[in-house]
Order: C-alpha cells, then structure tokens, then sequence
C-alpha cells in the first residue's frame, strides 16, 4: 500500500533524504488508498522494480512497467495504479533540491535543473531503461540507501555525489524515451504547484476557499480555476474535498479523536454533511470506516504473531535460509522492526541460549542458530536505524595477548548479540591497552577478556591495572572468562565479574550494563 510522508517530510527538513520500496496492490479493495493522487514538497525518484500498471501525474496517465523511471518534480500531483493482474514493486528516493545542490541545478525553471532532467517538461521526467542502465540506476539507489542508513562522516556530501551521478543518468535516458505530453508552460504549473502545496497546509480551515487563494496569489478566480483544471484534469473544489477526506481517513486511523473533532480538524463545514460526504467517498460511514481499520489490524496483528513464531522456531532450529526469508515477509507485512527482532530472533536464540546452559544442546547447535539469527539481523539492518532502534548496551570483547583461541570468544560474542547488545570484536592476542582504549573511545559499559591458556591468565590483571592508570575503572565494568579462570582468580585481580558459560556471560553483561 503506498505510504504518505507525514514522518518522511519531518526527515527531510532536517536534511536527510528518504529511500523506501513500495508496493501497490492491485485490486480495489486492497488498494483504495493509492486510487488518489499526491503532492509533496520534495522530489521523487522512482524506479519500477517489477510489475506494470499507470503513473497518473496531474490528468496525465503513462502506462509504466518494470525498468520504467520517473523524476517528478516537487508538490506535483501523481499516483501509481497497480495493474489488475499484480502488483506493482516501487523503489523511491524523496529529497529537497536545495539541501544537495546550488545555482542553476538547483534553480526550478533553470534547464540546467536537476542536471538537466527536467528539460522537456516542468512536470515530470520519465524514462524506459535497458538491463545495463537499469542496473546502473539501482546500483545508485543502493548506495545511497546504504549512506543513508549508515549515517556515517560525510554521508551527506557522499549522497550528493550518488544522487548527481543518479541525475545525470537519468537525464541521458530521458532523451530516447517517453516524452512528458503535458502541455502545460513552467511558470503555470508553478502557480498550479503552490496552490497544491497550499491545499495541503491549509485544508484544516474552513473558511480555505479558491477565492480567497486567488486572493492571495492576485490573481482572478476563474483563472487559477481553469489552469489547475488544465494541469490536474480535476475541478479545484473536488481536489481541496479529497484532501480533507483523505486526511480524515488518516485520523480515524491512527487516533483515538471523535467524528466532531475530526470534522473541525479537517476544515468541514458540519458532521451530516461530512458522513455524507465520507460515505461517497470511501462507501463506508467514518466510524465503520474506523471499526474496518481495527479489524484489519487485529486479523494483521494475528499473522505477524505466527510470522515471529515462525522466525524464533527456525533460529532454534538454525535455519538461515528460511529466516531471512521470514523476515523479508514480515517487513513486506508493515512488522515494526523492533517486533521483528525481539519476538522473533532473539527469542529464538534466548530459547537455545538457555537450553545450553542447562546442556541440551552444546556449541555446534549454538554456533548454527547464531548464524540463523545474524541473517535476519543482516536483513533488518537498513531499517534498524531509520527506525530509531538502539543496542540495550555496548561491549568489548577479546582473546588477550598471547593466546589465539577464539572458539569461546566468539560464542560469547553471539550469545551477547543475541541479548540485543553490540559487540566490538577485538580479536585474538589483544594487549590490555587496546581493550581499555577501545572500551574508551566506542563508549563501552563493559570490557570482556577471555583466555585459554594458564600462561595469559595475568594479562587480565593487567587490563584491570590499565583501566585504573587511565582513570575508567569506575566507569567501565570488566568480565573474564575461559577455562582457566574461576571466581576466587577474579576477585584476586580486581575484575568485576566471572561467568562459567557463554549464557551467563551474556546475562551479566545485559547486568552490567544496565548499571
């Protein structure tokens, strides 16, 4: 179903574009909400990815399938129409213009604009790409959904160097493919635009009328009718309707306000003729409207539940293959990420977690359903952040000087992981100086030092002293482990926990960081 940028734009004010994959599906019933037309304030990318169906920009309809992409202009009205026969699998870029580039490539009307993209039309720019050019485009997309994700040092000059490349691509294209057939001049449909954007800030008073926006823009009434009828193919009064109603629609949806104070909220002038009008628009009253969303999002929430089922029990199992596919599934279902991760795959792996600790299962099993549950974070990881989802704490871990054997290590590690904790692998042969100034410079709550030979045992005192000269022993917890070791040797050298078993290790470090 096609997604509205209410959060996006909140983004992208703050300078941060907006990558998602969508998918609109086909079937009216299904689909209702994308049989409308929409306007932001920002540009669109959008490549087809797979399927056919129409892109409606204004009261133009362009047939579009696979391989197809468009740039559309911001606060241009457009929908995608998914074919009766499937759906249609959209990959879209959202950004302002302004936030990633200057002078003329930046300046609407310019032909330079954009790099050139728009230069046969104000409204849109589409193109029918080849195998190479398509996979040149997604390759883009895919590095610039990456830099986004990852948010790290200089990722934004880094996504205006992509998204140039993505622009000048495009451009090339544009010249051996549709033509935009919209007639109408730039500087109409820049009037036609800012009556858009208008409608979309102003629709919740009701005293908006056409009217009083000619008024404002000096302009005659029966004019900007006309040319937003030109440039839209709908009547101005129908278009300002819509938006409220659509919006409407949004607030029974997602809050708990009556019909009256949606009505108020909307810019309509009374209830009955709000029932009335919401019933032809959407054939159902608001409150069945609002009891349909309800049942749906139980008949949805009984799904995920068996989907997250499905993830735990085949981490258990240490199916990698079918739980990313498992997760795919429950992204594609609208699963919020954090339901994916907690109720899926690290309850799976805290079930094999705990029947290792009371020996059900041992090492290989362990090492396999880690591997399973790494898949699907694998998958999960580019909408972790967006999402706002954090680790539950931070830890270094790693073999100390002298000894080579990670086998324990890197089992604690997983078994950390799967905690919801982030773990900072230092490797094998680790001095005490490099535990404590990684612990110091990643933020770490936690130092776990590991070892399986009886001669490296005193290198874990050394850590413990280094932590002390360099003035964080009171900060940063420290945990050892191995074979070696035992209780009466931790409280010998000072360190702050000992645990027998991976499981354990993970318990207390979730402990330790927590404070």
């Amino acid at each position: 179903m096609m997604t509205t940028l209410k959060l996006s734009k909140a983004i992208l004010l703050k300078g941060l574009p907006v990558y998602q994959e969508t998918t609109v599906i086909n079937g009216s019933e299904k689909n209702f909400t994308t049989g409308r037309l929409y306007a932001h304030d920002v540009t669109e990318i959008a490549l087809i990815e797979d399927g056919k169906g129409v892109h409606q920009i204004g009261n133009q309809e362009i047939p579009c399938k696979k391989g197809d992409i468009y740039i559309v202009h911001a606060n241009t009205l457009h929908g995608y129409f998914a074919d009766e026969q499937q759906d249609l699998k959209i990959r879209r870029l959202w950004f302002n213009v302004g936030d990633y580039f200057d002078g003329e490539v930046a300046d609407f009307g310019d032909k330079r604009f954009c790099y050139g993209a728009f230069a046969d039309g104000p409204l849109t720019s589409c193109a029918r790409l080849n195998a190479i050019e398509q996979d040149k485009i997604t390759k883009l997309l895919d590095l610039i959904a990456q830099e986004i994700t990852d948010n790290k040092l200089e990722w934004k000059e880094s996504v205006k160097a992509y998204l140039s490349l993505l622009l000048i691509s495009v451009a090339r294209c544009v010249g051996k493919a549709i033509k935009n057939t919209n007639d109408v001049p730039a500087k109409e449909y820049a009037v036609v635009a800012t009556m858009i954007k208008s409608v979309n800030e102003n629709y919740g008073e009701s005293d908006f009328t056409l009217e009083n926006l000619a008024s404002s823009l000096f302009v005659s009434k029966s004019h900007l009718s006309k040319l937003f009828k030109k440039s839209t193919g709908q009547n101005f009064s129908h278009y300002l309707r819509s938006v409220r109603y659509l919006n409407a629609s949004r607030l029974l949806s997602e809050t708990n306000l009556t019909v009256e104070e949606i009505t108020e909220k909307c810019g309509l002038r009374d209830l009955a003729s709000f029932y009335h009008g919401f019933n032809q628009y959407y054939g159902v009253t608001p409150n069945q409207y609002r009891v349909n969303v309800k049942n749906n999002i139980k008949e949805k929430g009984d799904i995920l539940m068996s989907i997250y089922s499905q993830i735990s029990e085949n981490v258990e199992k240490g199916r990698a293959k079918i739980v990313k596919e498992l997760v795919s599934q429950a992204i594609e279902e609208g699963a919020s990420v954090n339901e994916i991760l907690n109720e899926g795959l690290l309850h799976g792996m805290s079930v094999i977690g705990e029947k290792f600790k009371n020996n059900e299962v041992y090492v290989p099993e362990v090492l396999v359903s880690a591997r399973a549950m790494n898949a699907g974070i694998q998958i999960l990881k580019p909408y972790m952040s967006e999402n706002g989802i954090e680790a539950t704490g931070k830890v270094c871990i790693g073999t100390v000087q002298g000894d080579l054997h990670d086998i324990g290590k890197n089992l604690v590690k997983m078994m950390m992981e799967s905690k919801g904790l982030e773990v900072i692998d230092l490797g094998t042969d680790v001095a005490p100086e490099t535990f404590v100034k990684t612990a110091i410079e990643e933020n770490c709550q936690v130092i776990c030092c590991s070892a399986l030979l009886t001669t490296t045992m005193g290198v874990m005192e050394e850590v413990v002293k280094k932590a002390t000269e360099l003035g964080v022993r009171d900060k940063i917890a420290i945990m050892i482990g191995g074979a070696p070791v035992n209780e009466d040797f931790c409280n010998k050298i000072g360190a702050d926990a000992y645990t027998i078993d991976a499981a354990s290790a993970a318990e207390k470090a979730v402990e330790l960081c927590k404070g």
